[in-house]
């Protein structure tokens, strides 16, 4: 009972960093569609490459991250704040490349738009989708159960995300700028990095 009440703490803990993450990455999704419809143009088109993006991001970087994971299991948490980290830093600079980019594209043919708009919502969604199998990797070697730390995780991710998409449209977008939701959704990014590099610290 000891021992399971102990490994309890750091799993809770992981599992609020994965709520925020989530939040966080759908205040990315609702207000990076904002930025780029307002250079491109709001289509049907448009909304399948955004989305198209995220989907694919988030399958392809949950195959990478899990082979990480299987490679660098004590490495995990480590591997998780980089994730989070590189989010964050993209977070802080996507406004203004998206602002500049659409300046640039905006008169280019429909197939180099979509280019553009893919590759630009693309490599922040692969580092989103390595997050949770790279996490679940870590919080498995405190728990020992792999059913609940997934289902904790994605349940709290989820949560997250659902809550982070409805603050954005109902909530943050009525008290602030677009850029200035960007900047908070990586503000929350890097409290995840710092709140799981303390974690580290604690478990060494």
């Amino acid at each position: 009972m000891q021992e399971t009440a102990a490994n309890t703490a750091p799993v809770s803990v992981l599992t609020g960093l994965f709520f925020v993450s989530g939040f966080a990455s759908l205040v990315y999704q609702v207000s990076w569609q904002r930025v780029l419809f307002a250079a491109f143009g709001s289509d049907l088109e448009s909304v399948t490459i955004v989305v198209s993006a995220f989907m694919l991001g988030l399958g392809g970087g949950a195959l990478c991250g899990g082979w990480l994971a299987d490679r660098l299991p004590t490495r995990a948490l480590a591997m998780f704040c980089g994730c989070e980290a590189g989010i964050g830093l993209y977070g802080l600079i996507s406004f203004a490349l998206m602002r500049w980019i659409g300046d640039v594209f905006v008169l280019a043919s429909l197939p180099v738009i979509a280019a553009v708009n893919f590759l630009l919502v693309l490599g922040p969604a692969l580092l989103m989708g390595a997050t949770f199998p790279i996490l679940v990797a870590h919080t498995v070697r405190h728990w020992g159960n792999v059913g609940m730390a997934t289902g904790h995780l994605y349940g709290a991710n989820t949560l997250g995300a659902a809550l982070g998409a409805l603050s954005t449209v109902f909530g943050l977008f009525h008290v602030m700028r677009l850029d200035q939701s960007i900047h908070l959704a990586a503000a929350l990014n890097f409290s995840v990095v710092a709140i799981g590099f303390w974690r580290l610290r604690q478990a060494r």
